[in-house]
């Protein structure tokens, strides 16, 4: 990193990854964490003001609108925070050269195929809050020195997530129904944060014409359903002794449309990590590394 001590702005408190941004510490230099009190996404002079306050280095947009189905419902709202916001913090962050950092999603895609989907494919979202974050990563394209990773199925032993929601769902009943027609890899929020502070540290001094900024995919190796996980899950609560209503073997699969939604969710969200891999050698562990640690921190008592 830079010989000059680094300021560090995390937009988003209470998020799965903000929490494990805010976590790394020092390895981010003098990191300051702001949540919606402070400054509200809704609010473009909110967060000019908060940008012009801490003068950071580098930016990480760590909050955004992600209640899926209520978007179709709210979409003035959903564009406001994961669109509008956006675009405004890179217009902030391009006038003080500072790095700019966005979390995107698998939701830009439409769910087609079952190949990885890589960053040149065409996004096609379905649903009100993928076309939301799809245009955000517009509006942090304004700004030359930027990074987005698209994750998908972010778990961590924090906030809202499948791993803890089955568990918690698991200790309550003696029988699960989850979706086995939609595909993808389980990722922790900690693993997120851990990769997003390599890149940082690879690209702190590196010019705006540097053709590393760009779009990369972060997601864990391998592949399963939401079935997959919640078996796998399970199956790693018992070998730690968490004591639960319902087992591996009793969780039922079902299809999509056996259990409707307001928005669609893709059923194809595979990642591929290629380019983050040749770019800056980045190699994701397989997914079910990733739950089993999740679980290994929630077991055996499961957590508030």
């Amino acid at each position: 990193m830079s010989a000059v001590p680094l300021r560090t702005l995390v937009f988003g408190k209470t998020g799965q990854v903000a929490q494990a941004l805010a976590a790394l510490g020092a390895t981010l230099g003098e990191v300051r964490v702001l949540g919606r009190e402070a400054a509200d996404l809704e609010s473009p002079s909110a967060l000019r003001a908060a940008i012009h306050a801490v003068r950071p280095h580098i930016i990480i947009i760590a909050a955004a609108y992600t209640a899926v189905d209520r978007a179709e419902a709210e979409p003035e709202v959903a564009e406001r925070v994961n669109a509008l916001a956006p675009q405004v913090i890179a217009e902030e962050a391009e006038r003080l050269d500072a790095i700019v950092v966005h979390y995107s999603t698998d939701y830009v895609f439409d769910g087609s195929g079952t190949r990885p989907w890589r960053e040149t494919d065409t996004p096609r979202p379905l649903s009100v809050y993928g076309r939301s974050k799809l245009a955000g990563e517009a509006g942090v394209r304004t700004a030359r020195r930027h990074l987005i990773f698209r994750t998908s199925w972010v778990v961590s032993p924090v906030g809202r997530n499948f791993v803890r929601t089955i568990l918690h769902r698991a200790a309550e009943r003696p029988a699960l129904e989850v979706v086995d027609d939609q595909f993808g890899a389980p990722t922790t929020a900690a693993r997120i944060a851990e990769v997003t502070a390599s890149v940082l540290r690879a690209m702190d001094s590196a010019p705006p014409e540097d053709p590393r900024w760009g779009t990369y995919h972060l997601a864990s190796a391998g592949e399963t359903s939401w079935h997959g996980v919640a078996r796998a899950v399970l199956a790693r609560a018992a070998a730690r002794g968490c004591v639960l209503r319902a087992g591996p073997a009793a969780v039922r699969a079902i299809r999509s449309a056996d259990h409707p939604a307001a928005a669609i969710r893709p059923l194809n969200s595979r990642m591929s990590t290629h380019a983050l891999r040749q770019t800056f050698g980045v190699v994701l562990p397989d997914w079910s590394a990733e739950v089993a640690a999740t679980v290994d921190l929630l077991c055996p008592g499961l957590a508030p």
